[in-house]
């Protein structure tokens, strides 16, 4: 579980295909106090880590998470958000993000707003009805607020500090990122739904 507050941009620094894909993505933090087997949200992909150094963590990507996420295309040097798993006691400064990608979104453009940027998305199949004005979602690993939504894409809002933390500061116009929708929004629908049938 994760809040999608990024606290570090890491860098993937190897990738070896040996039945799995082992991602290795260099990172700042203090990787003593990380064990092995503990989940990281990697731009919103919850992964294992199976191996580490003292500034790096190694992961296996399977096919599965492959097929739905834009991990598929990280190269050497791709830059990746990076969040620790939330620990009892933590302050819960985002939402509530379980790493789970829904599906795959594109930016459609970019705008300055002051020092801030407005972004807008596309709707990946089938999630428009997850989405709402004022609600939460997940890109990239990133706890974010929607803030327009239309019937063919949706817009956030990021101030500067989130540009500087975060992948997004380097985002262009047609990049795919992985999408998240809120745990709450998939619960109810599913219950709007059985209520319905």
């Amino acid at each position: 579980m994760f809040t999608g507050i990024i606290t570090d941009i890491g860098e993937v620094v190897d990738l070896d295909l040996q039945g799995d894909l082992r991602v290795v993505i260099k990172t700042s933090w203090a990787t003593d106090d990380i064990d092995i087997g503990a989940s990281v949200c990697c731009s919103g992909v919850c992964l294992t880590v199976v191996e580490k150094t003292n500034d790096s963590l190694a992961f296996d990507v399977s096919a599965e998470t492959l097929s739905r996420s834009i991990l598929g295309e990280w190269k050497l040097g791709t830059e990746v958000n990076l969040e620790r798993s939330l620990k009892v006691g933590d302050e819960m400064g985002g939402h509530i993000v379980t790493g789970h990608v829904d599906g795959l979104s594109e930016i459609l453009s970019i705008k300055d707003d002051g020092a801030s940027q407005r972004y807008t998305f596309s709707f990946p199949d089938g999630l428009a009805c997850y989405i709402a004005e004022k609600g939460s979602v997940t890109l990239n690993g990133t706890s974010l607020t929607v803030n327009k939504v239309d019937d063919k894409s949706f817009g956030v809002n990021l101030v500067p500090h989130t540009q500087k933390m975060t992948i997004f500061g380097a985002a262009k116009v047609g990049d795919k990122v992985n999408l998240e929708i809120d745990v709450l929004a998939r619960y109810l629908k599913r219950m709007n739904d059985l209520q319905q049938s």
